[in-house]
């Protein structure tokens, strides 16, 4: 069990807390309740921490006076909107993103304004958007020049407590946001929103890296054939990166050393998984520092005083650290920390302008996430909060990693969910492919929906199959055009090594999955209908040709190019491969859960594959979320989802 949290929050979630006793909640109800803090971040100076809370549904700014831990002030917006993304800019300043909860849909719309407040709610002010002004409770917000675009706060500046960088993308004639668009960079002051721009990126979806001097000195994006562009900046002018020839694909810069023309970056040598490489800018020579051969690095650390990298996680089974400079002060306090929380995933996560206080995360398969107070002079660890403290680690299920060979010779690695305090042998299965599938993958980590399955007594099985990102690009790539075969095959593959292993009860298992798990739950359910007793579509691609003309992804160049590199252009093999087309051959019993608002995958998708099993008169459960999207976004709307599908799950694998 924990202990209290120091964080006092009076009277602003008495409320919220009481409402939520642990011993009360229905299980679908204390797994689908998001995190109560989250994003903390800590003032330069070292003087207050920030967190985001939730209350009466909408996100809320704490600040904290930090040695006290009391309440300092809240920031909030009326109406239907919410705080954002937030970053200090000085010591007594923070600039926050305003985001909207619309009534037709319940995942919050972002039109990149940017407001700014001092940490005890004076001198608020509209800093940038499309709005002239607006009037927040118990603040005037001063006027400002509108601009039509979306911003992103590119860089606090630290060196300078006036101003900040700013990433902005234009708007479109129709008032939409074309990330495809190269994107502008400004220097806004913090307290009057006067902005001048300083240049524009060469390359659509752009992303930029500054150095130590707030210089914006790198430009990574995409062009209309979906490869990836790089680009520095000398001389005011914009350098492709092909000039320095340096034989790598996946190529992009991560921060710069100790001196000013030299970076660490990150890229993969022909069919080998990424590598960490220090690269001299002026003479175009590289040298490889670090590199694992199974996964490509899951996260890249760096020192927010000095802005240099210090440590690489990797994520082959369970996370590891590689360090660049082990003498370097964060890779010291790194592993120290790692000692004093043994079995944690451990992250810093916010730091003071000095590096003498850390705001830390540690998180596992069982807990979501604890953050702590780390004082570096003190060598003193202090809890401050967590992000789900109804829910104990010490009843939650363990993660366990699997590695198996498929049928045709390739090594596949996941995990399996072992429900807590029952014998690992002849469980109910639940198999959950993830999403994607390329370019993401599943991790050691802790799974709400999982985690509450496991708790009636089911153990679940994710698998990173061939496409999934994060081995090398010749595993990624061994998935395209294979979405309902070869994948599918790993997905049957994996789920018949724990049955032979003895974990799983062959005659009861289901498989639930999103996007394109909910695609995989029916079509591994088709090639093979004797396995699984039931299958849970959510949000799922049930009708490829349909879903290539229909989804947002076929709204631009880039999202086609895409498209046709993962799906290939051969309508007979869309249609082979397509639930909606093959349905005579499902013996499972179905549940269809999909979003009306869902942009990335159309609710068509789903009156598709209802109209091929209607014609057959094949009974299916369905739940529709008119105001939802891709995503479950409204803690009761997932609540419902989870209770419904337990219920399912239960009477299919008769529990």
């Amino acid at each position: 069990m924990r202990i209290p949290s120091l964080i006092t929050l009076v009277v602003l979630m008495s409320t919220t807390l009481s409402a939520f006793a642990e011993d009360t909640l229905p299980i679908a109800q204390q797994f689908s309740r998001g995190a109560e803090f989250s994003n903390l971040k800590i003032s330069p100076a070292g003087d207050y921490i920030g967190a985001i809370t939730k209350h009466e549904g909408k996100n809320k700014l704490l600040i904290l006076d930090a040695e006290t831990k009391q309440l300092h002030h809240a920031v909030f917006f009326p109406g239907n909107a919410q705080v954002g993304n937030y970053q200090w800019v000085n010591n007594n300043r923070l600039v926050l993103q305003k985001e909207y909860l619309k009534g037709w849909q319940e995942h919050p719309i972002y039109y990149g304004e940017l407001f700014a407040v001092n940490a005890d709610g004076s001198k608020a002010t509209y800093l940038f958007g499309y709005n002239s002004g607006e009037q927040q409770t118990g603040s005037y917000i001063k006027k400002n020049t509108p601009i039509r675009a979306t911003a992103h706060i590119l860089d606090p500046l630290p060196n300078d407590d006036r101003h900040m960088l700013v990433n902005a993308v234009r708007w479109t004639n129709s008032n939409l946001v074309d990330y495809e668009l190269k994107q502008d960079v400004y220097r806004v002051d913090v307290y009057r929103g006067k902005r001048k721009k300083l240049m524009r990126a060469p390359i659509g979806y752009s992303r930029f890296l500054t150095d130590y001097e707030g210089e914006v000195r790198f430009a990574v994006g995409e062009d209309k054939s979906n490869t990836t562009k790089v680009f520095y900046r000398k001389d005011g002018e914009w350098i492709n990166s092909d000039k320095l020839t340096l034989g790598l694909t996946d190529f992009s810069p991560i921060s710069f050393t100790e001196q000013k023309d030299s970076i660490y970056a990150a890229g993969r040598e022909e069919g080998q998984t990424v590598g960490v490489y220090r690269i001299d800018l002026e003479t175009g020579n590289k040298k490889k520092i670090i590199q694992d051969k199974v996964v490509d690095p899951s996260n890249f650390w760096i020192n927010r005083k000095t802005k240099q990298l210090y440590a690489v996680e990797f994520e082959n089974g369970y996370p590891n650290y590689a360090f660049v400079n082990p003498k370097e002060q964060h890779s010291k306090v790194l592993k120290q920390l790692i000692d004093a929380l043994p079995g944690h995933q451990v992250h810093i996560v916010s730091q003071d302008r000095d590096s003498n206080v850390l705001i830390i995360k540690a998180s596992n398969d069982r807990n979501p996430g604890d953050y702590y107070i780390f004082d570096a002079k003190k060598v003193k660890l202090e809890y401050l909060a967590s992000q789900k403290d109804w829910l104990d680690p010490d009843l939650m299920a363990e993660v366990k990693p699997i590695s198996f060979t498929s049928r045709d010779g390739i090594l596949i690695h996941g995990y399996l969910t072992l429900p807590h305090a029952k014998e690992a042998k002849n469980l109910p299965l639940v198999v959950n492919p993830h999403g994607g599938p390329y370019n993401t993958r599943d991790w050691w980590e802790f799974n709400a929906q999982n985690q509450m399955i496991a708790s009636e007594g089911m153990a679940v099985l994710q698998v990173n199959f061939r496409g999934s990102g994060g081995y090398g690009s010749a595993f990624e790539q061994a998935g395209y055009q294979k979405w309902g075969t070869d994948i599918q095959y790993d997905i049957i593959d994996a789920t018949r090594y724990v049955i032979e292993q003895g974990y799983v009860d062959k005659n009861r298992i289901c498989i639930a999955g999103s996007s394109f798990g909910g695609y995989s739950a029916l079509q591994s359910a088709i090639i093979e209908p004797e396995l699984f007793k039931c299958a849970i579509g959510i949000a799922g691609v049930y009708d490829l040709p349909l879903w290539k003309d229909d989804s947002d992804v076929a709204d631009s160049d880039s999202g086609q190019s895409y498209q046709d590199q993962a799906l290939g252009t051969n309508i007979a093999q869309l249609k082979a491969m397509s639930p909606a087309y093959n349905v005579s051959k499902l013996k499972a019993s179905l549940m269809l859960v999909h979003g009306g608002d869902d942009k990335r995958v159309p609710i068509e998708q789903l009156e598709s594959l209802e109209i091929s099993l209607n014609k057959i008169d094949y009974p299916y459960k369905k739940l529709v979320m008119d105001d939802e999207g891709h995503n479950f976004y409204n803690d009761s709307h997932r609540a419902k989802y989870y209770s419904e599908m337990l219920t399912f799950l239960k009477t299919n694998l008769k529990l």
